[in-house]
């Protein structure tokens, strides 16, 4: 089974993040910029909240809130749940449903090393089940 490990070692362990006290505009334009859905919300080394798309959606626009004057930390969710590189793909899923997130950040011994989608995962169990078949159809064929 693959591990979050094997999945940020071929996506990656960058991950964008804010400030508290940034503005919802600042952590949009980032969204934006780098066409993501999601940026951790950072006080120093310690990760405090999770900003998303569907924040702003219910937190923001809807309650007729300005982007430029509203802080981070009044929108943010909160508290943040984490996965660890040794998790399975099926379990950062299964907390992603029972959590009702999109984004999951990865810690290793508290030090934040990467962040996965829901995109990130559902790709990686395609990639695995594409292995399988071709390894099941050179099994029959060989």
């Amino acid at each position: 089974m693959n591990t979050v490990k094997r999945l940020l070692e071929a996506k990656g362990h960058g991950v964008w993040s804010v400030h508290p006290d940034d503005t919802v505009l600042d952590a949009i334009t980032i969204l934006a910029k780098k066409d993501i859905g999601a940026v951790l919300v950072m006080e120093g080394d310690n990760p405090v909240g999770i900003f998303t798309e569907r924040d702003y959606a219910r937190n923001v626009f809807l309650k007729g809130k300005s982007s430029p004057g509203t802080p981070v930390r009044e929108v943010m969710a909160k508290p943040v749940i984490f996965a660890r590189p040794e998790n399975t793909i099926d379990e950062c899923m299964s907390l992603m449903t029972r959590h009702r997130m999109r984004h999951l950040p990865v810690l290793d011994d508290g030090d934040l090393v990467g962040m996965v989608s829901i995109g990130d995962l559902v790709k990686s169990v395609i990639d695995e089940q594409k292995d399988t078949i071709e390894q099941l159809e050179h099994y029959i064929h060989g």
